[in-house]
């Protein structure tokens, strides 16, 4: 049987010394990039605009997220599931990101980091700094 596929918009964030931002959703081991699926009616920019303000506290308008494009990955937390995500480069301008909703826990990752984390294959694939 082929993998199912979720499609989702994520956010590549990172800070002035190049880390990402990874968010672990409660009751997952996996740490991933902020963001999540649309709501029915929903552009790809206008779903992860939403989801930033609701899982990190940060609002950021549709049109100030930068497309990277949409890429495939094997999903973290759903075996036999591919992500297909439109993934934007936000700027937090300043905001401070925090933990909110469903998400338990946040950090900002170098690759260095990564050996000693779960993370996302869609994230540690093609998003974690050099």
């Amino acid at each position: 049987m082929p993998d199912r596929v979720i499609h989702v918009s994520a956010a590549v964030i990172t800070d002035e010394s190049g880390r990402l931002l990874l968010v672990r959703k409660a009751g997952t081991t996996a740490f991933m990039q902020p963001g999540g699926k649309p709501e029915p009616g929903e552009s790809p920019a206008e779903t992860l605009s939403r989801e930033l303000e609701e899982e990190i506290g940060v609002r950021i308008a549709a049109h100030d997220l930068r497309s990277l494009g949409s890429f495939t990955a094997h999903a973290a937390n759903e075996p036999g599931f591919l992500v297909v995500a439109d993934v934007f480069e936000a700027d937090l301008d300043g905001a401070t990101p925090v933990i909110a909703a469903e998400i338990e826990e946040l950090r900002w990752v170098t690759r260095a980091d990564a050996d000693e984390l779960e993370i996302a294959p869609l994230a540690r694939t093609y998003f974690l700094p050099a």
